[in-house]
């Protein structure tokens, strides 16, 4: 098995003019006290490991804060503290504030609740008295988190029953449900879905990347977002057994970058070889790394690395998350 890896200093960056135009989309992140939003979170967008979010504390009231994804989207992210009396106040005085141009709702629910009929009926005045009547075209997804407690026997079955559950309640809106925990690839897995939808131009991303798969014959080609490592976009043209290999790739990455920023430093890109296939990682466009995997041992490493710098124009305006 052999790694080749590049390093580059850190720079210091401005702030930029495009910031200040970009699309803004208004993101609550929602759920009873302790169920796990902040954790998520700070793991997702704020570079946190997952024993780290043992020192976070309590979200009071609402925390609201900026995250440029790509270069021309930026999520207004909303996390709501879950605490009853927080709760009491986001369905009645706030309401206005709190529900008017959502683009996406993620409820979290603490799959060991001691009390899961308070869980729904907060969720139900979330849907009713709130994304109903003022966002009724939001997406809406419910995490049901911290999986990791639960026997992985029993997973399965829990998970499918809650989502039955949550279906059911959420008539006549469309959700989607997934299981996560923090620690293990289902976090990102979920994330990853969730901020794929919110990219306009996706499905003409993925299509540049068949095209350029098919054309240098590769098994598989990803784009990862440059900051949370979140998969944007990707193209399979060989199946694999793994199903959540990409999001195991985004947490073991996102582990090795927040190693190389301790030493001032980002990894620009990565080959990783073995008798059955050669992959490789490297920074793509100004916001996007690109994964491409290739298991033809005739193919030279260069060759593909030409091929990847050739490509660059093609994808350059996918960082505006907008027109291509």
């Amino acid at each position: 098995l052999l790694y080749t890896i590049k390093f580059e200093r850190m720079k210091r960056r401005g702030f930029h003019s495009s910031h200040r135009n970009a699309e803004h989309k208004k993101v609550l992140l929602m759920g009873r006290s302790e169920a796990g939003k902040t954790s998520m979170r700070s793991i997702i967008f704020a570079n946190y490991i997952a024993r780290d979010t043992r020192r976070l504390g309590a979200t009071m009231d609402v925390e609201q804060s900026n995250v440029r994804f790509l270069n021309n989207l930026v999520l207004n992210l909303w996390d709501c503290g879950g605490q009853d009396a927080f709760m009491e106040q986001y369905f009645t005085l706030q309401k206005d504030q709190m529900f008017s141009n959502v683009e996406v709702l993620i409820f979290v629910f603490d799959v060991q609740s001691s009390d899961v009929q308070k869980d729904i009926e907060k969720y139900q005045s979330c849907i009713e008295t709130g994304i109903m009547k003022f966002s009724p075209e939001a997406m809406i997804f419910c995490l049901v988190h911290k999986m990791d407690l639960i026997p992985k026997t029993q997973r399965e079955m829990l998970f499918q029953k809650r989502k039955e559950e949550l279906e059911h309640l959420s008539k006549p809106l469309k959700i989607s449900c997934y299981a996560t925990s923090i620690w293990d690839e289902t976090l990102y897995n979920a994330w990853s879905k969730i901020m794929s939808l919110l990219i306009p131009n996706v499905n003409d991303l993925n299509l540049k990347l068949k095209k350029f798969a098919d054309h240098i014959n590769a098994d598989e080609v990803l784009l990862f977002e440059k900051a949370t490592f979140l998969v944007v976009a990707h193209h399979m043209r060989k199946q694999h057994r793994d199903g959540q290999r990409f999001e195991k790739i985004s947490n073991i990455i996102k582990q090795f970058k927040l190693s190389c920023n301790k030493m001032q430093s980002f990894f620009r890109s990565i080959e990783v070889r073995n008798s059955s296939f050669a992959a490789y990682i490297e920074l793509f466009t100004t916001n996007m790394y690109i994964m491409v995997v290739m298991s033809d041992p005739q193919v030279c490493g260069a060759a593909v690395q030409l091929n990847i710098n050739n490509a660059k124009r093609y994808f350059k305006d996918a960082d505006q998350s907008g027109n291509m």
